[in-house]
């Protein structure tokens, strides 16, 4: 169905457009033909991987996000996004007070029910404070979108409908490789019967879902879930049973994944979305005992500081909720948080165990708990910075383990 965008927009307005396999991709493809007509919009997406931002033109608007996240990644390398370094967490709080604007949102819900409420399907992060805050909330209903349990927008907070059937984004298993299995390999020994994961998606947190089928009782606590966690439903390794809070559900605010995902959580109360607000909220995550959260790196320095951002010039990850999630993990009892990374980067040419990062601190070094490449786990909570870099030397590849210890010796000799 096709949508006049020029009798909602005003030029100059903000809109914040459902992010992830949430988008709404009818009303991308109407924005980016109909943007430059209305002039000077500016479009937040915290993430997109439908690959429809790609090929936008430059002059349809301005696009701001979170990070270069997905298919973000190639408009920041095109520098045509504009990067806003904030927690997700923090997102529905800045539409709140206007310093993300929001005059419009765009978003992507499920048919209504009987009480005439639509399920934000498959994300929840930011679209509750997004939809309080619109002027005009343009909804694509898609009888294709999961109702998912959780936030509902009612139908009485929709200014324009737009009735769509198109298969929602998908985002497919990552594939898997040998390091990858090493590093999931190290992490999942700090996961035990009864641990809450917060793992995100791709091909570590995938390796890990596979090495866990033999624990019992895991719940989950996460601000994005995919495919795997389908699994170790089925195989009642999740259960949820353990948990002190949301008893027998797995918390998320994404879905990113495939239809077999989707379809699962198709009216199964076992999943609940919700809000960014509540999913990284610091009171809710240290009710968690063991919580284990999985986040990954661009590099790590001797110190233990995290860079999961920028490579020199390039901008390639965003801050995301990492902090969060590190933090809550590392003070969790019987919990951790990893930040887990491959030992190189540029086909085994540079060492992500570095001296100094190259990007900015992404997780301060006093926040870091644990850090896991396929030659080990570092724990670091705790130790000296001298004791930091000689783990660290530990787990880093062996071609450049030589010129980091000397590193590591300086910084044993200053104690700094």
């Amino acid at each position: 169905m096709s949508v006049d965008l020029r009798r909602i927009l005003r030029a100059g307005d903000h809109v914040v457009v459902g992010q992830a396999c949430g988008e709404p991709t009818t009303l991308v493809e109407a924005l980016i033909e109909q943007g430059p007509e209305i002039g000077g919009l500016t479009v937040f997406v915290a993430t997109s991987f439908s690959g429809l931002f790609t090929d936008a033109s430059p002059d349809a608007f301005a696009l701001q996000s979170m990070g270069a996240i997905g298919a973000l990644r190639a408009r920041a390398a095109q520098h045509r996004l504009n990067v806003v370094p904030c927690h997700v967490g923090r997102v529905g709080s800045l539409i709140e007070d206007g310093i993300i604007g929001c005059d419009a949102v765009f978003l992507q819900v499920s048919p209504a029910d009987a009480n005439g409420d639509h399920s934000c399907g498959l994300i929840s992060d930011h679209i509750g404070a997004a939809v309080a805050k619109a002027r005009v909330v343009v909804a694509e209903v898609n009888d294709r979108t999961p109702f998912t349990c959780g936030e509902v927008v009612p139908a009485s907070a929709i200014d324009h409908v737009v009735p769509v059937s198109r298969p929602p984004v998908e985002v497919p298993p990552a594939t898997v490789t040998a390091t990858d299995r090493a590093i999931a390999a190290h992490a999942a020994d700090f996961v035990e019967d009864g641990s809450v994961l917060q793992v995100g998606i791709g091909a570590v947190p995938d390796a890990l879902l596979r090495l866990v089928g033999d624990r019992r009782d895991l719940g989950v606590h996460s601000g994005m879930l995919g495919d795997g966690l389908v699994d170790l439903v089925e195989a009642g390794v999740v259960t949820n049973a353990r948990k002190p809070i949301d008893r027998g559900v797995s918390i998320t605010g994404a879905l990113i994944g495939t239809r077999r995902l989707y379809d699962f959580a198709h009216r199964n109360p076992a999943i609940r979305m919700c809000s960014a607000s509540y999913t990284h909220d610091a009171a809710v995550l240290g009710q968690l005992p063991k919580l284990v959260t999985l986040n990954s790196a661009l590099e790590v320095d001797l110190t233990g500081a995290v860079n999961a951002e920028q490579s020199g010039s390039a901008y390639l990850g965003g801050t995301g909720g990492q902090v969060d999630f590190v933090r809550a993990g590392a003070r969790s009892p019987g919990g951790h948080a990893l930040i887990v990374l491959p030992a190189t980067a540029k086909r085994g040419t540079v060492s992500r165990i570095t001296a100094q990062l190259s990007g900015p601190v992404t997780t301060a070094r006093s926040d870091v708990d644990v850090v896991v490449t396929e030659f080990g786990a570092a724990q670091l909570r705790g130790r000296t910075l001298a004791e930091r870099a000689r783990r660290l030397v530990a787990i880093a590849h062996p071609d450049f383990r030589e010129d980091l210890d000397r590193e590591a010796h300086a910084i044993a000799r200053r104690g700094y």
